[in-house]
């Protein structure tokens, strides 16, 4: 194996700066019309930081973003005067073009609700009995940041003294790639739980942060959650 630190690029395949802060908005439970700046850009940065520890290489977009939640973060402290009531709140800025994106965003994933013909032709079939036991209704599609979260947990419950680096005497993304799809041709599909083992250290988990990334980057996976439970389902397509 290479000792070249293994990077997953996102430009292009997974969510966008727009989808990280409204995902932040929906998971703070805020209104977009009067978002806590100062919570949120907090909430954005340590994501960003985040995903450069992990050695995922992002979009400049979500720079552009952070920059601009920032500078609004600091118009925000600024004392407003007494004639300077009737100017614009700054985040404005912000919460206009976010709902123009969420109207974008809806009409875009009602047109893909639309039967397509042919398009179901040569697809591999998701398990089925997976969904009956919980029912379509009860099955939400899992964005990248909710798998981000999902890691962050099981991160958190690893010793600190553990080391992070992926060196030589640890398989390859590929590697790692290779056995999920062994566990999903035997079984179908599996728990995000199941992809680990009681004893497993931080950086095998980063590997495996990094397969899937991949495998979703290549259209090999599609990953759900059951609503109720929280738990984590991961198709192999």
């Amino acid at each position: 194996m290479s000792d070249e630190i293994y990077k997953v690029r996102l430009d292009g395949i997974f969510e966008g700066p727009m989808d990280l802060l409204i995902y932040l908005i929906k998971k703070n439970e805020v209104d977009v019309y009067d978002i806590p700046i100062a919570l949120i850009t907090d909430q954005y940065l340590k994501y960003l930081e985040w995903m450069k520890s992990m050695n995922i290489d992002f979009a400049g977009d979500f720079l552009v973003m952070a920059a601009t939640l920032t500078q609004i973060k600091s118009r925000m402290l600024l004392p407003v005067h007494d004639d300077e009531d009737s100017e614009e709140d700054p985040r404005s800025e912000i919460a206009k073009p976010l709902l123009e994106y969420l109207q974008a965003k809806s009409a875009a994933e009602h047109l893909s609700r639309r039967s397509i013909l042919g398009e179901d032709t040569f697809v591999r079939t998701i398990d089925k009995e997976d969904y009956s036991k919980a029912g379509e209704d009860e099955i939400i599609n899992v964005g990248l940041f909710e798998l981000i979260d999902a890691f962050k947990k099981i991160l958190e419950n690893i010793s600190d003294d553990q080391r992070l680096e992926l060196t030589a005497d640890r398989i390859s993304v590929k590697d790692r790639i290779a056995q999920i799809m062994d566990l999903l041709e035997k079984q179908g599909s599996i728990t995000f739980g199941e992809l680990f083992s009681s004893d497993t250290d931080k950086a095998e988990i980063i590997l495996t942060f990094l397969a899937i990334l991949e495998m979703v980057k290549i259209s090999l996976l599609r990953i759900v959650q059951h609503v109720h439970t929280g738990i984590i389902r991961l198709f192999y397509l």
